[in-house]
């Protein structure tokens, strides 16, 4: 596999030629047979075509042996993928693909953003790209309706916006997952958090606490999410909920749900709010909502409060006590007409445990506190933190520099998980322990 970040642009010769050598190519097609090969078959003939080509009508094209080699290649991902972003999309050190334009393009590598030398054709081209992303979904993309969530077919997110809201041309966002979703164990490894922290991740969701992972843009929350669903037990029914389906569940016994934005027309809309009512009338024993946004987390709320234990979602918020506000600006927006006191006892009834994960200065992600609620003191919600991490510095290569610390405090959940049959030690809350 070639490295996008190590080729010459070409000039603008290049994709002229390839252009119409690709035109011609489709003309010398049977496209409805070529539909019925098997992918490795096609990608065969694809290469044989181009290189006949090359020969016998592109001979004088001034392209050099490397040139040819890539316009093969560009060709067979165009007419059997996604096109320029196929060879960034192999890439296993690729987590994140972000489009501005068809001449930019960057991508994430461990936790930084880099420029590379992929390129569209022009704007019709990423276009064409997009509408061949959405499609596949059954979405669509045009003026009327300019902004999309999508995603590939191996889960991975995506976004895209087109003019006129996007000034500069058709942007698009690829939000990439691991083939093999990674594990606890593989998080521990990484360092961002500890084989304590993991035990007692893996003890709430066996006894079924109210869970909530907040973070900001990036921060690993879907990642956390996914660790957190290993533990819940095969025989139980799990159904899922989200606006781009992406969560990637190993047990069997799951139903997946998604929503639907309107048709041209304007009508059709199935909200995040409509699924999670309708999934109370599905028997489930865990309700997992991919990310809160806005009036479904009323509904989240009165599923946690009427039997619903386990529950789990992700948030956008910079800290716990963001968390606990946004929750209420959300059920304000649901128009629930209830009072102030009393909403904030709702959610401190609702929900056990918020998980903090955050994105570091340097890239990497940790899990920086896990909160329990512990019920409510005059007008205010209060919590406190079983573990966090406490960054004291930056090294000189610009890694960040910290420990996990325990509080020292024995959680108020211990005795539920103690009825569930999980012990947890005494001494995984020695705030003399750190990492």
């Amino acid at each position: 596999m070639c490295d996008v970040t190590t080729l010459t642009l070409h000039g603008d010769h290049y994709y002229e030629i390839r252009a119409r050598l690709q035109d011609r190519l489709l003309e010398m097609m049977d496209l409805a047979a070529a539909e019925s090969l098997p992918p490795d078959r096609l990608a065969a003939e694809i290469s044989r075509l181009v290189e006949k080509l090359l020969r016998e009508e592109f001979r004088q094209a001034p392209l050099n042996a490397q040139e040819q080699r890539q316009l093969v290649e560009d060709i067979r991902d165009e007419v059997m993928g996604l096109g320029p972003l196929e060879p960034l999309l192999r890439d296993p050190t690729v987590n994140d693909i972000l489009v501005n334009n068809y001449r930019m393009v960057y991508v994430e590598r461990r936790g930084k953003l880099i420029r590379v030398n992929t390129r569209f054709l022009d704007d019709d081209h990423l276009r064409k790209i997009i509408d061949r992303i959405v499609a596949r979904i059954g979405r669509r993309v045009d003026e009327a309706s300019p902004m999309v969530d999508a995603r590939l077919a191996d889960g991975s997110r995506v976004n895209a916006i087109i003019p006129p809201l996007a000034l500069d041309g058709p942007s698009l966002s690829i939000r990439r997952f691991s083939k093999d979703p990674l594990e606890l164990e593989d998080l521990i490894r990484f360092g961002a958090l500890t084989p304590e922290m993991g035990e007692v991740l893996r003890g709430i969701v066996k006894a079924r606490l109210n869970i909530i992972v907040s973070g900001g843009t990036g921060s690993g929350k879907t990642t956390m999410l996914n660790c957190l669903s290993r533990f819940v037990p095969h025989d139980e029914r799990i159904v899922t909920i989200e606006d781009a389906a992406e969560l990637q569940l190993k047990q069997d016994h799951v139903v997946r749900l998604e929503t639907r934005p309107a048709n041209i027309e304007g009508h059709g809309q199935v909200t995040a709010r409509d699924l999670v009512k309708n999934c109370l009338r599905m028997r489930p024993d865990r309700i997992i909502v991919g990310e809160v946004r806005s009036g479904e987390v009323l509904d989240m709320l009165q599923a946690m409060n009427t039997g619903h234990d386990g529950s789990l979602t992700t948030i956008h918020a910079n800290t716990p006590r963001d968390c606990l506000m946004r929750l209420e600006t959300m059920v304000a927006m649901a128009g629930l007409n209830i009072g102030t006191l009393s909403l904030k006892r709702y959610i401190a009834s609702a929900v056990d445990v918020i998980i903090q994960v955050s994105r570091l200065a340097d890239g990497s992600r940790k899990m920086t506190s896990l909160s329990e609620i512990t019920g409510m003191e005059g007008d205010a919600i209060t919590m406190q933190d079983i573990f966090t991490f406490e960054q004291t510095g930056v090294d000189e290569n610009g890694k960040v520099q910290g420990r996990f610390r325990s509080g020292g405090i024995r959680p108020r959940f211990a005795p539920r998980l103690a009825a569930m049959g999980i012990e947890l030690g005494g001494a995984l809350f020695d705030p003399g322990l750190s990492q």
